[in-house]
């Protein structure tokens, strides 16, 4: 199955009652941006991903990408599909318009990212790249650097990478031998070798941009002597034109699970004399530069776990209203009916919608929160911003891409056998989703990164924030009339004491004794996505309501809301207290197994 149709009205939905789209419009520099013309964007964005890049997917799962002789071709329609791509104006949605950007708020640019990728996630990954390129040297470059490089990047005319996994190191950055050596004039040669390198060579475009990590002859060990270096596949000469080419060379390509059609390469540079490049900011700083590139990646990668949940959800609907099998339960002798009327295929995919909700209400509110993060007047809202986004971008990370590979794996269960068959479809969504939980940071280190550094250090304050905002909720939902709403409260509440005990646990514990606290960590993420997305889902529902009251709108949208909500709180808010547990008393038996038992 090819067809995507992005949930648009669930989108606006999101933006407008959740994500508070009118308080981002209003922001400086977002004046322009009205609510027609976010409708009329997100009208134009789905038109392209359900007809242009949608049935590419399934092309590009089939054909991959070719290596030969240093040179990577895409599949088939790649090309073309780029170049409509930029020349369309989407590589410029969110990038500053003194480059050529549009500068459109971060909020409208997640909602325009999802459909990139739930249409087509492996050429999704070009953009998303390069997109973090423009992020780094825009905070970190040079006049020079940006002058040179961003407007073309910008345009798509050319694209972007960050080089940072070598053979040795993986995870470990610490590890990085790649080296820069100092030519006396500015630039620096550079020698080593990069894997995993998403689009590090391709046919879409003239030029690749290389954000390369490396180390000075007098940089000191560890992660504090790594540098970051601009490296172009060709030189750029002074009037833009390309020059010779650069020495840094694909060598080979990763043969795949899933992601098949966005080579992952093995970059080699400075086998033939050196690679050259130029520094970025200061010496030695180049992991925290990188990480500007890595949060957004990060943040990118979570909105792969919902756009692949809701092309698996989309996919496992239409299956399930066209496959007839059985007859309905309790009617003896009955008509064959579709498969939908089983009860426990529609347990089935109201775990995929539902959940695939509310990791787009998270999402995007996280997304609107960076917006205010980076344009609010007062720096008191811009510094309480800016820590929830921080907090949140493990969650997103982390949660939506574990979702993601159980709700694509409940999507080809929907299936049955057809599931297990290539030819279906079904298939490619599980394995794409399978690397989700696993680049730009695995859920591990997601979960370290959040008890860590965002909750025990600060001793839990945002967190504290976060959960407060959640109580506001809880309180509204009492006030609320119906059966649907105080069964939303009872699990919303339980969810947040759950959340509430196993953050002070992890507080308390991290200092005294930090093994213990982290075989809870992830753990600990999953039970913070599952309550922060029940907080949203409730949200909504409250949302919901108050239109319905009113009398005006979609009503089967709003009475479907509730009942969606219902169902998050009955199925998947339940789990919390189990996660809670195991945070709290899960370090015995998970330590205590001597090393030779295993």
């Amino acid at each position: 199955m090819s067809q995507y149709t992005a949930p648009i009205r669930d989108m606006q939905f999101v933006m407008r009652e959740l994500a508070n789209l009118e308080g981002v419009t209003g922001l400086p520099g977002c004046e322009e941006v009205t609510p027609d013309l976010v409708d009329a964007i997100l009208d134009e964005a789905g038109k392209f991903a359900g007809g242009v890049l949608a049935p590419l997917n399934k092309i590009g799962d089939r054909e991959g990408t070719k290596w030969q002789e240093g040179q990577v071709f895409t599949a088939p329609g790649w090309k073309e599909a780029y170049t409509q791509f930029a020349e369309s104006g989407w590589t410029a949605l969110a990038c500053d318009p003194k480059y050529g950007g549009q500068g459109l708020p971060k909020l409208v640019s997640t909602a325009v990212m999802e459909m990139w990728k739930a249409a087509n996630m492996a050429f999704s990954l070009c953009p998303m790249l390069t997109t973090g390129a423009i992020e780094a040297l825009m905070l970190r470059g040079s006049d020079a650097q940006k002058d040179m490089y961003l407007p073309k990047m910008v345009s798509g005319e050319w694209t972007g990478t960050m080089n940072l996994t070598e053979p040795q190191a993986g995870s470990d950055l610490a590890a990085v031998r790649t080296r820069a050596e100092p030519q006396g004039d500015g630039t620096y040669k550079i020698f080593g070798q990069k894997i995993f390198i998403t689009y590090g060579e391709h046919d879409l475009t003239d030029n690749i941009i290389h954000l390369v990590l490396a180390r000075l002859p007098d940089a000191p060990e560890g992660v504090k002597g790594i540098s970051l270096f601009v490296v172009p596949k060709f030189l750029v000469n002074a009037d833009g034109s390309l020059g010779a080419r650069n020495d840094v060379h694909c060598v080979s390509i990763e043969h795949k699970l899933g992601i098949h059609a966005s080579p992952t390469c093995v970059l080699a540079f400075g086998d033939h004399g050196g690679a050259i490049g130029t520094l970025v900011g200061e010496p030695n700083r180049g992991l925290e530069y990188m990480f500007i590139m890595m949060n957004e990646a990060r943040f990118a990668v979570g909105m792969e776990g919902l756009a692949l949940s809701e092309r698996a959800y989309q996919q496992a609907r239409q299956y399930a209203k066209d496959r007839v099998q059985g007859t309905d339960l309790g009617v003896r002798g009955g008509p064959k009916v579709n498969i939908l009327h089983h009860p426990d295929v529609r347990r089935m995919l109201m775990s995929m919608k539902s959940q695939t909700e509310a990791m787009r209400a998270l999402a995007y509110v996280v997304g609107a929160a960076s917006d205010f993060a980076h344009r609010h007047p007062d720096q008191a809202v811009r510094a309480r911003s800016q820590a929830f986004v921080d907090l949140m971008i493990p969650v997103v990370k982390g949660w939506c891409t574990e979702n993601a590979v159980e709700i694509a794996s409940t999507g080809v269960q929907v299936h049955g056998g057809m599931g297990f068959i290539e030819e279906t479809g079904a298939a490619q969504h599980l394995r794409d989703a399978r690397i989700t939980p696993i680049y730009e940071g695995t859920t591990a280190i997601q979960a370290n990164d959040l008890i860590g550094r965002k909750i025990a250090r600060e001793g839990g304050e945002t967190i504290k924030g976060v959960i407060a905002e959640m109580r506001k909720v809880e309180a509204d939902l009492g006030a609320a009339q119906g059966e649907a709403m105080a069964a939303i409260r009872r699990a919303l509440g339980e969810g947040i004491k759950a959340l509430e005990a196993a953050a002070a646990y992890i507080v308390e514990t991290y200092g005294r004794d930090i093994k213990a606290a982290h075989v809870g960590s992830v753990p600990f993420l999953k039970l913070f996505g599952i309550v922060a997305g029940g907080w949203q889902m409730a949200r909504a529902a409250l949302v919901a309501a108050r239109r319905l009251e009113e009398g005006h709108g979609d009503a089967e949208f709003y009475r479907a809301k509730i009942v969606t909500a219902r169902f998050y709180a009955d199925h998947v808010l339940p789990q919390a207290g189990g996660l809670s547990y195991t945070v709290i008393n899960g370090a015995p038996g998970a330590l205590e197994l001597a090393e030779e038992a295993f």
